[in-house]
């Protein structure tokens, strides 16, 4: 469609994917009053899309269905048509996924849902072709068959619509079966990561292959404590094939959405932030146990790619990139063919580049056999011996070749970037580059992640509310979830612990107290994962969610309950405590039967049972003497380490969060910068140089709450 073509209602939406249907022919309306009002009125049922903008599918649905004048008549007819954008609206989604996995067993993007005028499902599915095909029914075949059973079948649609709503209500409702939680929930989701575990190529199960980050940390944080190698080397086999494999951008850094195939090679090439934000902690963590450059490369290549795309110069991260540029392509601006391997490079460079990224006249993109995703197949040695030239020789060629094929790729058409601000990516972004700070020293990270936050709190913020979902052309969108509440909050915790700024810490308990108040569940306990005081609960909406499991970023009770467990003790509010207990208490009965689906849970359930090891460095932040301590405790691996740095003055003024007034006011800071390490209420002496700090987390103690070491063995 061009944009000549009249426009639909979808013309003024603020979503980039609302607004690449502006000029389909479809009379498509948004999700809202008027459109639920409308099919009551016209006694039509609705046909709901859900989509995203970096969807490939979505855009094929688009393409051979949505942008057809003979189905727009068929659904401009008898339905009316409703599109909702999946990122801007997570709560519709996830509740319309449920109704869908509930009547096919599938469930993803695009969501094509079909309810009643008060929007209750009765049928769905993804993708349908335009006709029969690939054993799916063809979209005419359905939308007529439909449209006719809804004039023929009433009361069996009324009746399917209710049965579907009721098992809704009760897919996710956890209540308190007298379970408490405990760390053998952990050892069993660490067992099932065990057993999932592809011991051949790294990741948990079978094509497609998905990342589990949230597993990934469970894992390292079980080695920590345990010192299993099992457990290390399912992390890292896991990321080293994926470093190497073409679900990461090897030219221009970044990772694509998942991998359609057992060996990490084939992606699916949309780029997510919530992916990279995992992911770049993910290596960063890697790096900091085992020391492998390897890992540190990929974190600098993923910092990169952020910094270089999804990065708004006003502070902020953007949301993703497009898989494609065109209805057309798949990949095509990340992919390449051999003669353009030829064009972009000079003879050497042509002949390293290929054999080190398996590009050859044939690749693995099937609507395009001359297409290369372009992975490490071949080291640099073997490189050497087979061109019969050095080693470094290799690596200079590799380096110039990745410089031109990028200044290349560049002159592509590029991939849509969607610029919206979403609160919670927003927070794992903003903590992935704090974290970026304290492994690599990278400063500049830091000043990025800060000025990310401030742009946050600036526009989305309001004390009374907390946080909005999303900035859309500098203006708040949407009201705010608990995702975006709980993600924030920990990315002021990050803050705080990183500057010692006052303000973060306020802020921070602010919006917990905030979510508290908007999200908790008084009676059965938990947190909904959207305010009690919302409005809009039509169709789906109705149906109440507490979010649990890791879909596809982690989950947000797991979430609040380490934000719980952090403020409890720096605000020293046994509250805080008693409801992340409450909270792990209610999902106990079932989180093991998740296993890695429900993996933030088992992280959050492993730092509330055991006492986090704090590292306070107290000195003046332009005194080379506690840099130095703070990079030593920063960069040093310890399960459930916080570092935490403050300015000599502050100590002195006692401007100190509650948990630290007791204990850090009393300390003489006259002979310069201090290091204190604390478990609890006990705190080691102060120390003064690195060498004794690193001696005193060596020989601190924190009792390991997991069983794992002697309960699982290698998978």
């Amino acid at each position: 469609m061009t944009d000549d073509k009249p426009a639909n209602e979808l013309a003024r939406a603020k979503s980039a994917y609302l607004r690449t249907a502006a000029h389909q022919p479809v009379h498509w309306r948004e999700w809202g009053d008027e459109a639920f009002a409308q099919a009551q009125r016209e006694d039509k049922p609705i046909l709901l899309d859900i989509g995203a903008v970096w969807c490939h599918w979505c855009h094929v649905m688009d393409r051979e269905s949505y942008e057809n004048e003979a189905v727009a008549e068929i659904i401009n007819q008898h339905y009316v048509a409703v599109k909702v954008d999946r990122d801007e609206r997570p709560d519709i989604d996830a509740r319309y996924q449920m109704a869908v996995s509930a009547l096919t067993g599938q469930g993803g993007w695009p969501l094509t849902t079909f309810l009643t005028p008060e929007g209750k499902p009765f049928y769905g599915g993804t993708y349908f072709p335009p006709d029969d095909a690939m054993g799916r029914p063809g979209f005419k075949r359905v939308l007529q068959s439909i449209a006719q059973n809804y004039r023929t079948h009433r009361p069996e649609i009324w009746s399917s619509a209710g049965q579907i709503t009721e098992a809704m209500n009760t897919l996710e409702k956890y209540g308190k079966e007298g379970k408490s939680a405990d760390e053998a929930v952990a050892d069993r989701m660490i067992q099932s990561a065990g057993r999932m575990f592809d011991r051949q190529y790294g990741g948990f199960g079978s094509a497609p292959k998905f990342f589990h980050s949230s597993a990934l940390e469970l894992l390292l944080d079980a080695y920590l404590e345990s010192h299993q190698e099992w457990l290390l080397g399912a992390v890292t086999t896991t990321l080293e094939y994926v470093g190497r494999g073409g679900v990461y951008d090897q030219i221009g850094g970044g990772f694509h959405r998942y991998s359609v195939d057992e060996r990490w090679i084939v992606p699916h090439f949309e780029k997510m932030s919530y992916d990279n934000a995992s992911l770049l902690v993910n290596y960063l963590r890697a790096y900091q146990i085992t020391g492998d450059d390897f890992f540190r490369e990929i974190a600098v290549g993923s910092l990169d790619f952020v910094r270089t795309v999804l990065s708004s110069p006003d502070g902020g991260f953007y949301a993703s990139q497009d898989a494609d540029y065109s209805l057309e392509d798949d990949g095509d601006y990340f992919t390449w063919t051999l003669d353009e391997l030829r064009t972009a490079l000079d003879e050497r460079e042509v002949r390293v580049a290929a054999q080190r990224y398996h590009v050859e006249e044939r690749g693995e993109m099937h609507h395009n056999p001359a297409k290369n995703v372009l992975f490490i197949d071949q080291p640099v040695e073997a490189i050497a011996a087979r061109l019969e030239i050095s080693a470094r020789e290799v690596e200079a060629a590799l380096a110039s070749a990745k410089v031109k094929m990028l200044a290349a790729r560049t002159r592509r058409p590029t991939p849509y970037v969607d610029t919206t601000l979403f609160a919670s990516w927003n927070g794992m972004m903003i903590s992935a580059f704090l974290e970026a700070y304290k492994v690599l020293g990278d400063e500049r990270a830091q000043s990025t992640a800060l000025q990310a936050l401030e742009r946050m709190l600036a526009v989305a913020y309001d004390p009374a509310r907390g946080m909005y979902h999303s900035i859309v052309e500098g203006t708040v969108q949407i009201e705010g979830l608990l995702d975006d509440q709980v993600f924030m909050i920990v990315a002021l915790l990050d803050a705080y612990e990183v500057t010692g700024r006052q303000a973060y810490y306020a802020r921070a308990l602010n919006l917990l107290e905030t979510a508290v108040h908007r999200f908790w569940d008084e009676e059965g306990g938990g947190f909904f994962d959207t305010a009690k005081d919302l409005t809009d609960r039509k169709g789906a909406l109705s149906v109440t969610r507490k979010s649990f499991q890791d879909s596809p970023t982690p989950a947000g009770n797991p979430v609040a309950i380490i934000a719980l467990d952090r403020l409890a003790s720096l605000a020293g509010r046994a509250d805080f405590r008693e409801k992340a207990k409450i909270t792990l208490d209610l999902f106990a009965a079932k989180a093991a039967d998740y296993g890695i689906f429900a993996a933030t849970y088992g992280i959050a359930l492993v730092n509330h049972m055991r006492l986090p090891l704090d590292v306070v460095v107290i000195g003046p932040a332009a005194d080379a003497r506690t840099r130095e301590l703070v990079t030593v405790a920063y960069r040093a691996p310890r399960a459930g380490k916080r570092v935490f740095s403050f300015r000599s003055s502050q100590v002195e003024a006692g401007d100190l969060p509650p948990g630290f007034s007791q204990t850090l006011p009393h300390l003489s800071l006259d002979s310069g910068p201090v290091a204190l390490v604390c478990s609890g209420a006990s705190c080691q002496p102060p120390v003064r140089t690195p060498a004794e700090l690193i001696e005193t987390l060596r020989s601190a103690g924190v009792p390991s709450r997991l069983s794992v070491a002697g309960s699982v063995g290698n998978p």
